[in-house]
């Protein structure tokens, strides 16, 4: 474009940009670490339509015409393919506005973000972009005579094939080849089936399988250690401090802080004793987190009687363990022996860490059954035998207070001192009646039964838990489709019903949600560009590129060695499906205008590309500049000047970036070779049909 056009382009990023931020603020939204993706993701598309009208500005001027008119032209001609372009990326991600759940109020915050932009990019390309232009050449006009180059190149036709003689250099490649797959449409079309079919193949056999949410490397971390037994604080608190003694000359360590004792949380099992809450140091600074709890566990392996559990803090919308087993049973007492089943199939299959569920410790409660009937007898009722039974267990509270320097509340309560709570002393119970002191056992028999921690009930029915971890060196959703053929094979007895809760759940329901986002945004696609080119046949054909580009971002993915994100990558998908289209609404847009000009299918498709291919390319890498230092994981430290790679704050967008980068190259060229070729394709597909029909005519 040259250095002046490209300053003129360069303002549209700071103009959309400011009042990007300025509608954000103005709606209640706050900058966060999704708004500012979705403004660097927007860099690369806010220039796209400033680039069209810029380019064939430049060209109006080489033409002849004087700047006022050149831009104004440049602008009212592009307006419609700008606007329905712009529509078209809008549509693509106005359904992810309606994301439900924890995951859209997530990231709710990136279709709103670029709605924003990109509606103001809109405004720069075709207002503010012209005014300046035209303000800054001045009233000069290109070329020594004017009027001759205005009255010869002024029409369409004229103008690209002129651009068609002067093509140099790579632009003449490209027509060649171009020129050779304009004459055979049908193989090229079979090719890009061919390469797309490959690639789908290729990416079930090598490429790295499916997950919910990248995993971000963690700050914290967290151990819990399991012990069973009726285990005083103090020695509670020795397990605690013989794990933390194996820990602390660990230098990845930026603090340790440990706490034991009998109330850790509600969320806590019933065997956690104490739990050790380590913050890392940076993490330019040590190994990844994965490691260094992989030390952990080695390191604390030996300790006889005690489970070590690791837990790294979840970053994003994702929260406890990824894998999370629902069991639950009509017979109760079938559900501790389905979990140990359960158990042995993560065991069998391999993979799972830091396995734990919740069912009750070992242990015996004691039942106490009243004989109303007996009790009345002696005068007595169920409330003065509750009291006397609460003097040998927790006592009966009189009162609280709250002694000197102390924020909480004391209780005060009466119960027999501690050698004498204990079941010889319940058997020698005497409760006071009407007739007297009277032995508890008149009335009252006791029962051993076995223990019951917390009870979880969905739906009315018992339910427990199964939670564990997966190997780094395994995927989510890979370990738990083999959990899942494995209890296939080996169902548990009792007819206990096992549902797969966590991020399995979370995995299938942004599946479903995306696969309709994907279907409503087509939708609105496909009414657009009805609207805009009046043909069904070509609105189809642009869709088709939204397919095709997919092969690109698998083959991105299988390149850079990444899983297929479901939120990222599926969001990269969508967004992929609004990007793709707008070279395509320019370059048909193009076709037509030259067709009715009265260039024939083959001419046309070739001055077509001759002249849009500088514009196409040029939209293409700048959307792929923009998000490749996402891509490639690079961070710019700008008051430090330093470059980092792989930091947590470029996981997070990994995958969609490398989705919308490797989709739009692949779709790029699909774009300057497949299009043509289908328009070509077409117009003799309906030029076949419309000769019957012709010859019927003049014969009848």
């Amino acid at each position: 474009l040259g250095l002046r056009s490209a300053g003129l382009v360069g303002i549209s990023i700071p103009g959309a940009f400011l009042s990007g931020i300025l509608a954000i603020s103005l709606m209640g939204y706050s900058m966060n670490i999704v708004v500012l993706f979705a403004l660097i993701m927007a860099v690369g598309m806010l220039v796209d339509g400033a680039i069209v009208v810029v380019e064939l500005a430049e060209r109006n001027l080489r033409n002849g015409y004087s700047p006022r008119e050149a831009y104004f032209e440049a602008a009212k001609r592009m307006a419609w393919p700008i606007t329905a372009s712009t529509a078209t990326t809008l549509a693509a991600f106005m359904p992810l506005v309606f994301w439900p759940g924890i995951i859209g109020e997530f990231m709710k915050y990136l279709p709103i973000t670029l709605l924003v932009t990109l509606s103001m990019s809109l405004l720069m390309a075709l207002l503010f972009v012209p005014t300046i232009g035209a303000l800054l050449r001045g009233g000069a006009v290109a070329g020594q005579d004017t009027a001759r180059l205005v009255a010869a190149e002024s029409d369409l036709l004229g103008e690209a094939r002129l651009t068609l003689e002067q093509g140099s250099g790579m632009l003449k490649h490209y027509l060649r080849l171009l020129g050779h797959g304009l004459r055979h449409p049908v193989k090229v079309l079979l090719a890009a089936v061919l390469i797309l079919v490959l690639t789908m193949v290729a990416y079930g056999k090598f490429g790295k399988g499916v997950e919910f949410f990248p995993n971000i490397e963690p700050e914290v971390a967290q151990l819990s250690i399991h012990a069973r037994g009726d285990l005083a604080v103090a020695e509670r608190d020795a397990l605690v401090q013989e794990v933390e003694a194996r820990i602390l000359d660990m230098v990845e360590f930026e603090s340790v802080y440990a706490r034991s004792g009998l109330r850790l949380g509600n969320d806590s099992a019933e065997d956690v004793i104490g739990r050790i809450q380590l913050q890392l140091v940076d993490w330019e600074l040590r190994r990844p987190a994965s490691e260094i709890l992989a030390e952990v566990r080695q390191r604390t392996a030996d300790l006889a009687g005690i489970v070590v559990e690791t837990e790294v803090q979840q970053n994003g919308p994702t929260s406890g363990k990824p894998v999370q087993v629902e069991i639950s049973a009509r017979d109760s007492a079938t559900l501790p022996a389905a979990v140990e089943h359960v158990r042995r199939g993560m065991t069998a299959v391999g993979g799972f860490i830091d396995i734990t569920d919740n069912r009750p410790l070992p242990g015996i409660d004691w039942r106490v059954e009243v004989d109303r009937e007996s009790a009345a007898k002696f005068g007595t009722d169920i409330s003065t035998i509750g009291s006397a039974i609460q003097l040998l267990t927790n006592g009966i509270l009189l009162g609280d207070y709250r002694p000197d320097n102390a924020d909480d509340e004391v209780d005060i309560r009466v119960r027999f001192p501690e050698g004498m709570r204990n079941l010889d002393q319940f058997d020698r119970l005497t409760v006071g009646t009407a007739l007297g002191n009277v032995p508890i056992g008149n009335f009252v028999t006791r029962s051993p039964a076995p223990r019951v921690g917390s009870l979880e009930r969905t739906d009315g029915i018992r339910v427990m838990k199964i939670s564990a971890d997966v190997h780094d060196d395994f995927l989510v959703n890979d370990k738990v489709l083999e959990l899942q053929n494995w209890l296939a094979e080996n169902p548990a007895e009792g007819g206990a019903s096992i549902l797969f809760r966590g991020e399995n759940e979370d995995q299938a329901e942004a599946q479903a949600f995306l696969s309709r986002a994907f279907g409503v945004a087509l939708f609105m696609m496909a009414i657009i560009l009805l609207v805009q080119f009046n043909s069904f046949y070509q609105t189809l054909l642009i869709l088709t590129a939204v397919l095709f580009s997919t092969a690109g971002v698998l083959i991105a993915l299988m390149v850079t060695g990444r899983p297929f994100g479901v939120v990222m990558s599926g969001i990269g998908v969508i967004s992929l499906a609004g990007i793709v289209v707008n070279n395509n609404i320019v370059l048909i847009d193009t076709y037509n205008q030259l067709r009715k000009s009265g260039a024939e299918a083959l001419e046309a498709a070739l001055l077509t590309c001759a002249q849009r291919m500088r514009p196409v390319l040029l939209t293409t890498v700048t959307t792929i500049l923009g998000l490749m230092p996402m891509a490639i994981g690079m961070n710019f430290d700008l008051l430090n000047r330093h470059i980092q790679f792989g930091g947590p704050s470029t996981q997070w967008w990994t995958q969609l970036a490398t989705a919308v980068a490797g989709g739009l190259a692949f779709a790029t060229v699909l774009t300057l070779v497949l299009t043509p070729c289908l328009l070509v394709l077409g117009e003799k597909l309906f030029r076949q049909k419309a000769l019957p029909a012709e010859s019927l005519a003049e014969q009848s």
